[in-house]
């Protein structure tokens, strides 16, 4: 029989106007103070900018973080708390979790750039392909109508 435990995701939104590396740095802190408080990591996300559903001190946007945790949730009131007073945290939530335990991704700098530098290659070989211009069907068929006289005559 499979036994369930117990462990908290921890979702935080960061403002949308602070830099990538300031960004990963905020990440790094509240991984740390989890861990010095008690906590044990099990994943840690960084999922990206994304609109709000409702505006949050004037942002429309936010950067979304991720973060699975274990411990015996007195960890939890003071990493909330740490959050609390950050300037750069505008909404925060955790949520005690029951079942297996979330299998960390690899988050590593080097493959996160790889695959922005694949998407980007492939983005720019998929522009290569689209025609340059927008054609509206009513331009192709003025096109076609005046091909069709130039050949006649």
């Amino acid at each position: 029989m499979n036994e369930q435990q117990s462990y908290y995701e921890t979702m935080y939104i960061l403002r949308p106007d602070i830099a990538e590396d300031e960004v990963t740095n905020h990440i790094d802190k509240y991984n740390k103070l989890l861990e010095e408080f008690g906590g044990t990591i099990l994943d840690s996300q960084m999922r990206g900018k994304r609109r709000l559903a409702y505006q949050i001190a004037k942002h429309r946007e936010g950067i979304y973080v991720q973060l699975s945790h274990q411990g015996d949730g007195q960890h939890i009131f003071k990493i909330e708390k740490a959050m609390r007073l950050s300037e750069d945290v505008i909404r925060y939530m955790t949520v005690k979790q029951e079942g297996p335990l979330p299998t960390p991704r690899p988050s590593t700098k080097s493959s996160t750039q790889t695959n922005n530098k694949e998407t980007q290659e492939t983005q720019a070989e998929s522009k290569d392909k689209q025609p340059v211009g927008s054609t509206d069907s009513s331009t192709t068929r003025k096109v076609d109508t005046e091909n069709k006289e130039n050949v006649e005559s």
